[in-house]
């Protein structure tokens, strides 16, 4: 059986089921994205997408069928999840390992669902939440400029059909990074998106890019970037690290000169600054992607600030060959904290690693490509 799903999700949506909306990106001009590169935009009919909800409603009753047949009473556990494993069939797979966990989320795929018309937009998320009971959360990507055109009180009513979280890509709050990124949007639209949102009800995570500024920008992207946020109030700000896989005009870019990447430390002084700025909010902030060097930044705001100063301080103080061991153990997968450094048996590997890779002038080049390979 076959349902029509995206390439990408949110980390935060590992959990969720995968349901496809919309083709692609409408915008798809992004200077760093590879995600969409010559992939055309398309909007799926809204009886296309009732089918695929119809479908996963087949797929679990015919993994309830297995439970029964089991002796499990309709419920699906770890043997049944081992029975759809054996079929072999990755949508039968994806079923049984949502409704495993819980069944709770979906999470609508491509990169801009609310780009559908608010009541087919509606008339899908209420299908959803009828096909498919056991859900209580939906969740959608959406870009700054699409929420705009959407009145408050639409807004509000996409909340009440199901939609419960948004994930915009804010990327920056700095107008001329905004222009040079080629989002499509300014500062103010997404702040004032960004608001909207909150107001309609509906939970926000907003995603922030760090070193996107370049060494240019180095100082006016976490400040400009720290203000709109400020200024919003999102319930979640999402890290993400910059890095710039060919095939993107960013890498062209770079390659020409036209862009200077900043150093890994650079880029967490900076995502310091943006912190030390955050100021009257009670957004959460999540450091939940591989590509960030210091994964253990984030908490609640302001509380939780002081905790997350008190971790970048930490690392920028280190000695210089210290901070490196930690980059190459982060990039390598043998650290995921800085108390991680103290396992003697993790930090004899990576300074081997370190004076392997100097001794044969390979250690940047590895750092970087540890990097690509993250995105």
């Amino acid at each position: 059986m076959f349902f029509e799903q995206g390439p990408i999700r949110p980390p935060s949506e590992a959990e969720s089921l995968l349901l496809r909306l919309t083709r692609n990106c409408p915008w798809n001009k992004c200077q760093f994205c590879v995600t969409y590169r010559g992939e055309v935009f398309s909007r799926r009919t809204v009886e296309e997408i009732k089918g695929d909800v119809d479908t996963v409603a087949r797929i679990l009753d015919s993994l309830k069928e297995m439970s029964v047949k089991l002796g499990y009473n309709g419920e699906v556990n770890r043997q049944v999840l081992s029975g759809a494993y054996q079929t072999g069939d990755h949508y039968v797979i994806h079923v049984a390992s949502w409704m495993y966990r819980g069944g709770r989320s979906v999470f609508v795929q491509d990169a801009n669902s609310l780009v559908m018309k608010t009541s087919e937009l509606i008339d899908v998320l209420e299908y959803i939440r009828k096909k498919l009971p056991t859900v209580d959360r939906i969740t959608s990507y959406a870009r700054s400029r699409t929420l705009l055109r959407k009145s408050p009180g639409e807004l509000a009513d996409i909340g009440r059909a199901g939609l419960n979280r948004i994930h915009v890509g804010m990327e920056s709050g700095s107008d001329a990074v905004l222009r040079f990124i080629n989002k499509g949007v300014t500062s103010g639209e997404h702040i004032e998106a960004g608001r909207r949102v909150v107001e309609a009800g509906i939970s926000l995570s907003e995603y922030v890019i760090l070193g996107l500024g370049g060494r240019l920008w180095s100082e006016e992207h976490p400040l400009e970037t720290a203000r709109a946020l400020n200024e919003i109030n999102p319930h979640f700000i999402r890290l993400r690290t910059l890095t710039v896989p060919p095939g993107t005009p960013l890498y062209d870019r770079l390659a020409a000169g036209e862009f200077a990447e900043q150093t890994e430390d650079e880029i967490v002084a900076g995502e310091r600054l943006m912190l030390e700025k955050l100021q009257g909010i009670t957004s959460e902030v999540v450091s939940d992607h591989m590509l960030n060097l210091l994964e253990e930044v984030g908490g609640r705001l302001p509380e939780g600030k002081d905790q997350m100063l008190g971790v970048i301080d930490r690392y920028l103080s280190l000695p210089e060959a210290d901070r490196l061991n930690f980059r190459l153990g982060r990039r390598s997968g043998l650290y995921r904290r800085l108390d991680d450094m103290a396992d003697p048996a993790r930090r004899a590997r990576v300074e081997a690693l370190v004076k392997q890779l100097s001794g044969e002038g390979r250690l940047d080049g590895t750092l970087s490509s540890l990097r690509a390979h993250m995105i």
